[in-house]
């Protein structure tokens, strides 16, 4: 059962919105190098859905680690580095109305994102796992007046979350609920989400999940024009989003990730999937 838990927390770090009660014992390290991309896209969810002026191309990689400071409490590091393509529609010189436009101009930025840092801390361990985690995400990304791209929030976000979980033979259940609150005049979410994980074969496991947020849309931030052109970290983004993940192991400390989720309802977000790959090592 401990080698399992070992396992388990592995998968419950490969992505940014997996979050489980599992710690990493003292003095040890997991680490994961990930690349998301969220393909090229024009509409975006909303009441009612809307598009936007051009297409956006949102790629991330992004550095994961934990350490354990002891064998109860981890320390938890994201950096996000974000490299985003616009290729903005243009209406002059139409001769048709209405005008379609032409895809004339490509902008790009590359960047950080929201660098966060937090801490888990399990408080209890017998048939069930439970956690709390505290997480603030700085207010690293940037805006570009010119190219009307935003890589990260322009708030700093304070998110706390109880965990729970459990491991069986050869699968394991978690969940998680908490909320996201930022500063900045931006609205608060309830956040809420878990996933149930089995393995499928001797090196490769296959874990379906869950992941909700919702805004409490009690903020008034009021972005550019420019940037609620594009929909890029405007206020109140909300999403329902499910999807799978797998993981091959090569060995017991390193291995590779993959990640598709998909919406099922949004506010503000790409109405498009994601794909993410990884891969992890354990010190």
């Amino acid at each position: 059962m401990k080698n399992l838990s070992k396992l388990l927390f592995l998968f419950i770090s490969i992505s940014a919105f997996s979050q489980g009660p599992w710690t990493q014992e003292k003095g040890k390290f997991y680490t994961q190098f990930s690349f998301t991309t969220i393909p090229s896209y024009s509409e975006v969810f909303g009441d009612p859905d809307y598009t936007i002026n051009g297409e956006i191309t949102d790629n991330t990689f992004q550095l994961y680690g934990e350490y354990g400071i002891s064998d109860k409490t981890t320390l938890i590091v994201n950096l996000p580095y974000k490299l985003i393509n616009f290729k903005k529609i243009s209406t002059i010189n139409c001769v048709t109305t209405p005008c379609p436009g032409i895809l004339d101009k490509t902008y790009k930025e590359s960047t950080l994102g929201n660098i966060e840092v937090g801490v888990k801390h399990n408080f209890y361990k017998k048939d069930w796992l439970l956690s709390g985690q505290f997480s603030v995400e700085a207010n690293t990304g940037s805006f570009n007046e010119n190219t009307s791209i935003r890589t990260g929030y322009d708030a700093f976000t304070f998110t706390p979350l109880f965990l729970a979980g459990k491991s069986f033979k050869k699968s394991y259940l978690q969940t998680f609920i908490g909320t996201k609150i930022r500063t900045n005049n931006y609205s608060s979410n309830f956040k809420i989400g878990g996933e149930y994980g089995g393995k499928i074969s001797k090196h490769i496991w296959l874990i379906g999940f869950l992941d909700i947020e919702k805004s409490f849309k009690n903020g008034d931030n009021d972005l550019q024009n420019s940037n609620s052109a594009t929909a890029l970290y405007v206020n109140d983004q909300e999403y329902g989003v499910v999807g799978v993940k797998a993981i091959g192991e090569f060995s017991d400390n390193f291995g590779v990730t993959a990640s598709l989720p998909a919406a099922f309802f949004g506010n503000n977000v790409a109405k498009q999937v994601a794909l993410s790959l990884g891969i992890y090592k354990k010190f």
